[in-house]
């Protein structure tokens, strides 16, 4: 990563506001960030994207760790903490969980992303998809497209499609129920837990399109 790969999140807009990232962007920093600590067994100290307009952005990570699960299998997570800039965003300061895994075949409940045998599934604290209508299938975590082909593109990084078997990637938010109550998550038909959004990778600060964008199609549903 060059010198010249700075953070655009950094920046400040005309009235002095500093942007931030969107939880897509956190979720795919941080399933980077797991994947590589399963492929090279060195944990990172951070991670650096590329972003859907073809810039690169650094993020630094919270923590990184091995764990076991009761199986016994041995899994691999990393936590980015969301930094929304100065737009007020209840997921400000939230972190964002990946946790990745090898599979021998995709876990039934997973959503199956076409690239690098990925399997796609939502943790503790990401909400469900209930009504029909949304970007995302009714049924699935509330993962929106354009965070899921973030994922993909962090992942084909530090994953070859050659490699054997699937990788699980769950991606989850601790607090995620109670964060998402303060949504209108509800009004979606979006339960259990908040969305992981995200087009562009950036929070514009007060950005007033998207609050309304959010409001009509919270009534067409």
């Amino acid at each position: 990563m060059s010198a010249e790969d700075v953070t655009r999140a950094k920046k400040k807009n005309k009235k002095g506001l500093r942007s931030g990232y969107t939880t897509g962007a956190c979720a795919a920093a941080a399933a980077k960030a797991a994947a590589l600590f399963l492929s090279s067994g060195r944990p990172p100290a951070a991670v650096d994207i590329p972003f859907p307009d073809g810039s690169r952005h650094r993020f630094s990570l919270a923590r990184v760790a091995r764990m076991c699960a009761p199986n016994g299998a041995v899994r691999y997570q990393a936590v980015v903490v969301k930094d929304a800039g100065d737009d007020p965003d209840v997921t400000n300061g939230a972190a964002i969980v990946a946790t990745v895994w090898p599979v021998a075949l995709p876990p039934s409940d997973g959503v199956i992303l076409a690239d690098h045998r990925l399997v796609l599934l939502g943790g503790e604290g990401v909400g469900r998809v209930t009504k029909p209508g949304l970007a995302v299938a009714v049924g699935e975590p509330a993962i929106n497209p354009g965070p899921r082909r973030m994922i993909v593109q962090a992942l084909r990084e530090c994953r070859q499609p050659s490699d054997d078997g699937w990788l699980a990637v769950e991606i989850s938010v601790p607090r995620g129920a109670e964060l998402a109550a303060r949504t209108l998550n509800h009004r979606l038909g979006i339960v259990g837990g908040l969305s992981i959004l995200g087009t562009t990778g950036i929070v514009r600060p007060v950005s007033a399109a998207a609050w309304k964008a959010t409001i009509v199609a919270s009534m067409d549903v």
